[in-house]
């Protein structure tokens, strides 16, 4: 939130208006939490914050392509690097993300950690958390999001900035259709 518009400026753009509502666990619907688990971390239950199933994934899918491996990151790494870091790639922003998300998952429950990504994930140019994408892209609060409504959020979170949930691409809308048929097989964690 702080380092887009210093972006923008130093870009000669146009600063994004920053949009922003923090929202309890209690008052995001399940299903968005379903949507978001299904689409960026559908082990995220089941790790303590580093997907070692999915990095070997990555890595046998990169050396079968001959390309580098896709990103492996979990919930925790994304909300961690959203947290405390920058964008990009570099080897010493992974080394601090991984510091961050081991002192995370030590410190806070799953549900926390999940409440936190969904209140602070950019969710479009200067749209942050749920609640204010819910009201950017759809008029509606987050608690009234729809099935469809959530998947087409989360469709849009591997580059926000440049996907609109409003209008859809075909890329957008096919990822959706596959949150909407994980969504259904995902189990929300109690009792952290």
């Amino acid at each position: 939130m702080l380092l887009r518009p210093l972006e923008a400026r130093l870009a000669s753009k146009p600063v994004a208006p920053r949009r922003y509502e923090w929202r309890a666990d209690a008052q995001i619907p399940a299903v968005f939490f379903r949507c978001l688990l299904a689409s960026e971390d559908q082990r995220f239950y089941q790790h303590h914050g580093f997907d070692w199933h999915e990095v070997r994934i990555a890595q046998a899918e990169a050396e079968r392509r001959g390309r580098p491996p896709r990103g492996a990151s979990t919930i925790t790494m994304q909300c961690a690097r959203s947290l405390f870091l920058w964008q990009g790639r570099s080897f010493i922003r992974k080394g601090l993300e991984a510091y961050y998300t081991v002192w995370m998952e030590l410190l806070l429950s799953k549900r926390r950690i999940l409440e936190l990504y969904a209140n602070i994930v950019e969710m479009g140019d200067g749209i942050y958390g749920v609640e204010a994408a819910a009201r950017t892209h759809f008029s509606t609060s987050a608690a009234a999001l729809t099935r469809e409504q959530a998947a087409l959020i989360v469709a849009c979170l591997p580059n926000p900035r440049a996907r609109d949930p409003r209008q859809p691409s075909a890329t957008v809308t096919s990822r959706a259709r596959r949150v909407l048929l994980q969504e259904r097989t995902i189990k929300l964690g109690r009792g952290e």
